[in-house]
C-alpha cells in the first residue's frame, strides 16, 4: 500500500485534478451563476500558468512529498495518532479533519498578517471567480502552505493514504467552491451545511473588506460557523457584487509578471 502511494501519487492527483476541472468547466459553460466581467482568455492564461508552476516548484523544493513525510512518521512512531496506535478509518478521518482545520486557520492568518497577505492577495486580484481561481495562489504561498502542512502531518501522525486523500479533496473542493456554477438555492442550503459551496465562498471574494474577511473554509463549512466567520450571502447579491480587490481594477495591468511580482512591488494605500 505504501509503495503504491509513493509510486502513483502523481497520477492519482493529476487524474482527479483534470477530471474535476473538466466537469466544473463544462458545468460553468452550460449553467453559469453570474456573467463574467473580465476577458476569460487572459484570466485563464494567468491562472493556468500559475496552476502548473506551483507543482513544479514543490517538486524542486520538496523531493519528499507530504505523503513521504507521513510514511516516515509512521515508520518512526511520530505523531499523536502513531503514539496512540490509531489506524484505519478512524485515523484517516481524524487526520483529514485536522488538516482541514489547519488550512482554515492558515487562511485566516494570511488575511490578517500584512506580510502573508502580500502573497495571498494574488489569489484575490482575480476580477472574476471561476474554476481556475481555485488554483490561483502565488508559488511562495504554496511553498509556505506545504511547510505548514508537512509539520502538521508529522505532529498528527497522519496515515499516508489519508494525506493523499486530503490533497485530492482539497484540490477538488477548491475548484468546486470557486466555480461559477448555478446550484438551486434549496440544494445549496443543504449542501453548505457540510461543505463549502460556490455561493458560500463567492462572498469571500467580494471587493468589500467586511465580506472578504468571511467564509474562509475550503472544504468543511463547520469552521466558519464555529469561529464566527460565516456570512450567508453578499450584501449586493451574487449577480451585482464586485469580485476582487479595490486596489486592482485595471484588467490591462494584471499580467502574469505583474501578478507574480505583487508581493514585492505592492505598496499599501
Amino acid at each position: 500500500m505504501n509503495m503504491f502511494i509513493l509510486d502513483n501519487e502523481l497520477y492519482v492527483r493529476f487524474g482527479f485534478f483534470f477530471g474535476i476541472f473538466s466537469v466544473m468547466a463544462l458545468w460553468e459553460l452550460y449553467a453559469p451563476r453570474r456573467a463574467l466581467t473580465a476577458r476569460k482568455i487572459a484570466r485563464w492564461f494567468i491562472n493556468l500558468a500559475i496552476t502548473f508552476m506551483n507543482p513544479l516548484a514543490l517538486r524542486v523544493l520538496f523531493p519528499l512529498p507530504a505523503t513521504g513525510e507521513a510514511l516516515l512518521a509512521g515508520e518512526r512512531g511520530w505523531g499523536v495518532l502513531n503514539i496512540f496506535q490509531l489506524n484505519g478509518w478512524t485515523a484517516c478521518i481524524i487526520a483529514i479533519v485536522l488538516l482541514d482545520l489547519t488550512i482554515y486557520l492558515q487562511h485566516v492568518f494570511f488575511h490578517h498578517n500584512r506580510l502573508f497577505w502580500r502573497l495571498h492577495m494574488v489569489h484575490h486580484t482575480d476580477l472574476d471567480i471561476d474554476v481556475t481561481t481555485g488554483a490561483r495562489f502565488h508559488p511562495f504561498e504554496i511553498v509556505i502552505s506545504m511547510v505548514i502542512k508537512m509539520a502538521v502531518v508529522v505532529m498528527v501522525g497522519a496515515p499516508a493514504w489519508s494525506v493523499l486523500a486530503f490533497e485530492v479533496i482539497l484540490n477538488g473542493t477548491s475548484m468546486f467552491n470557486h466555480s461559477n456554477v448555478f446550484i438551486p438555492l434549496g440544494v445549496d442550503r443543504v449542501v453548505r451545511k457540510l461543505v463549502v459551496t460556490p455561493d458560500m465562498h463567492r462572498v469571500h471574494h467580494s471587493v468589500l473588506v467586511h465580506e472578504h474577511n468571511r467564509n474562509f473554509g475550503f472544504n468543511l463549512s463547520i469552521w466558519d460557523r464555529i469561529f464566527g466567520t460565516y456570512r450567508d450571502q453578499p450584501g449586493r447579491g451574487h449577480n451585482s457584487m464586485t469580485i476582487g480587490l479595490k486596489e486592482f481594477r485595471d484588467e490591462g495591468r494584471l499580467t502574469l509578471p505583474y501578478v507574480l511580482a505583487l508581493p514585492v512591488t505592492w505598496k499599501r494605500g
